[in-house]
């Protein structure tokens, strides 16, 4: 380019200046020179066409390959490693694997059968939409790895993100995902848009029809927004094509390397804090951070409903000879004065609250895994009064000693009155006391047990009072004029309905 430059200047300042001069000049060919006086570019270079010796012969038989596959499984196609596999194996060709590897897109390219389908460039105003979807997410679980589920509510124009971590995609979670979203964000968008889930939609129908699930409608209505489903299978991903690659850019950056933790409430925390760091960052080229557009999009959301939906299910379980009920294939604990009877469960994302009539009998944090049992020593209290043999090797005592409501200092109690009245006596002692737990302060009986052992002692009476002694030590004194303070109310006015006579 500079070279024709220089020869079309030269020409200019002396036109009398020949062709073969200024190819003397210039030390180039005369063709180049009136090249360069015909045109200011240099015309492209012409790609030489060449012979493939060595995989001429096999071009029919890839291409025969590549056009059967399109009435083939889609990930069950030829790839052109697998192409140069069988050239190799099949038919005995001598060629190198990159040489198909050029040939394969061009040959698919020419057969029409890799085609690109344009995408048309979209506009997001604010508070309009958000996007939902599923992702995988493995994470080690009180020592086990689990692979979990990472639900993901993106806002379309912002980019602001609600994420949290499930062990299911169960409907359960699934609503509850979307209650908090929506107060994480403080409001509600127009539109959401939603793959075809099983949570949500019941059958696919024509076009973008849908027959919807009725507790999925129900929260849709709570809410006040309308609800968007993509195409079904790979077609419909580009569709909401801003939360499919953030589900896949936040779990390389909160994931890797696989986190540890000991509960589900643990692993939501790290969620929390790498989402809020993630706030910070700018997609693309805009000016604004997450968190700056968000402040923006925020004010165009629509307003909380007044009241918090109800995302649990409800169930009704009949109580085992174990004291337990079954809820999604794992166990937990009732007081056992209700064994044989059935009893209502409201399960949530992360709680199981078992009720009798409107009382709440049993409160449980929702099991990760399948078949584990949840109990509580509590509620076997008054059977093991009469069974006290059956203490030592009961799964609730090794629950509550893992959950520290069993404290070393229940077992050095334990133990000395089962030196000095025996195994039997001793446990029915210890029994006594996990039942003080019931109406005094874990602490009060702590204290109790330790002033009673250093007299020796191991009467349950003697531990209460001084439990409540314990009590009455720690308790803070309230000035009465401070006390009475809260009782305060304004004297009562009747000028409102003087207002409402005059009018």
């Amino acid at each position: 380019m500079e070279l024709f430059e220089q020869i079309r200047r030269a020409h200019r300042l002396d036109p009398e200046l020949s062709i073969r001069a200024l190819a003397a000049r210039f030390g180039t060919h005369r063709r180049t020179v009136r090249d360069a006086l015909t045109s200011a570019a240099p015309a492209p270079r012409k790609t030489p066409t060449r012979d493939a010796p060595v995989l001429g012969p096999w071009k029919a038989t890839i291409d025969g390959w590549l056009t059967a596959d399109q009435s083939a499984p889609r990930k069950q196609r030829h790839t052109a490693h697998r192409i140069w596999e069988r050239l190799v194996d099949e038919h005995g060709a001598v060629v190198s694997e990159s040489t198909v590897r050029h040939y394969v897109p061009k040959a698919k390219a020419r057969l029409g059968i890799q085609t690109v389908e344009v995408m048309v460039p979209q506009e997001h105003p604010l508070g309009a939409e958000a996007e939902v979807d599923w992702g995988e997410a493995r994470f080690l679980l009180d020592g086990e790895l689990v692979s979990g589920c990472l639900f993901v509510m993106r806002l379309s124009a912002s980019g602001k993100t609600f994420r949290r971590a499930y062990v299911n995609e169960a409907q359960d979670s699934f609503l509850d995902a979307h209650v908090r979203a929506f107060e994480y964000f403080g409001g509600v968008p127009d539109r959401v848009r939603y793959d075809n889930l099983k949570t949500a939609v019941i059958k696919v129908l024509r076009g973008r029809d849908r027959d919807e699930n009725e507790r999925f409608v129900l929260l849709r209505s709570h809410y006040g927004f309308d609800s968007f489903f993509c195409r079904p299978g790979i077609a419909g991903a580009h569709e909401k094509g801003g939360v499919e690659g953030e589900i896949g850019r936040f779990r390389r950056k909160a994931f890797v390397p696989v986190p540890t933790v000991g509960s589900m409430i643990e692993l939501n925390e790290h969620v929390a804090t790498v989402g809020a760091r993630d706030d910070l960052r700018h997609i693309g080229s805009r000016r604004l951070s997450v968190a700056d557009h968000f402040d923006v999009e925020a004010q165009r959301l629509q307003p909380l409903p007044v009241e918090r939906f109800d995302a649990t299910t409800r169930l009704s379980c009949r109580v085992d000879p174990k004291s337990r009920v079954c809820v999604r294939q794992s166990w937990y604990s009732v007081p056992a004065r209700f064994v044989g009877r059935r009893l209502d469960v409201r399960l949530s994302a992360d709680t199981v609250d078992v009720f009798d009539s409107n009382k709440l009998v049993a409160s449980h944090a929702r099991s990760p895994f399948k078949g584990v049992d949840t109990l509580v020593l509590d509620h076997y209290l008054e059977v093991l009064a009469r069974k006290p043999g059956a203490l030592l090797n009961a799964t609730a005592l090794t629950r509550a000693r893992k959950t520290g409501v069993f404290t070393s200092g229940h077992q050095q109690f334990w133990d000395l009155a089962r030196r000095k009245h025996g195994d039997r006596n001793g446990t029915k002692a210890l029994i006594g006391i996990l039942l003080l737990h019931r109406t005094l302060p874990a602490a009060a009986v702590e204290a109790g047990m330790r002033a009673a052992m250093t007299v020796e002692s191991v009467d349950v009476d003697l531990v209460e009072i001084e439990a409540r002694r314990s009590i009455e030590r720690t308790a803070v004194v309230i000035p009465i004029g401070e006390h009475l303070t809260r009782f305060d109310r304004p004297a009562p006015s009747l000028a409102h309905y003087d207002q409402l006579l005059e009018a």
